[in-house]
């Protein structure tokens, strides 16, 4: 199947998908902000530049889109079905960078949160974001 944009189209709306500051991400921060939590955002020093980054805790939080991170059996994750083999690639490709960052992060014993988008939807964001605070207070006690 052929793309239905032209390349230029295409690329605009590629150039239009943000990285950083996201709805999840800002929900995110929102959420620990109100709950007087103090963060650094995309630390450079730390490997894949988390989105949240807690030093007190030693915890960083990666808030992940569903689609561009292959979300395994999510309903927000499917291949496209123009350029598939493209997309494949990329995906695995981004799979297998944050594989390598975590595991780099995890050497030097930072804790690992990671949040999906479809964890924020209206439907579970409440317990996600709970789950979260129940984490984060379980490294603070410990």
């Amino acid at each position: 199947m052929a793309d239905v944009h032209t390349p230029e189209q295409r690329s605009y709306n590629m150039s239009r998908v943000k990285s950083k500051d996201t709805k999840p991400e800002l929900l995110v921060r929102k959420f620990l902000h109100a709950r007087g939590f103090r963060y650094k955002l995309h630390d450079n020093k730390l490997p894949g530049k988390p989105d949240i980054v807690l030093p007190k805790y030693k915890t960083v939080i990666f808030v992940h889109g569903c689609f561009y991170h292959g979300h395994q059996g999510c309903k927000y994750f499917v291949v496209p079905k123009t350029r598939t083999e493209w997309w494949l690639d990329k995906i695995t490709g981004n799979r297998k960078r944050d594989a390598d960052n975590y595991a780099k992060i995890a050497e030097t014993d930072w804790r690992i949160i990671t949040i999906y988008e479809c964890e924020l939807k209206p439907a579970s964001r409440e317990q996600t974001l709970q789950n979260l605070l129940d984490q984060l207070n379980q490294i603070s006690i410990g």
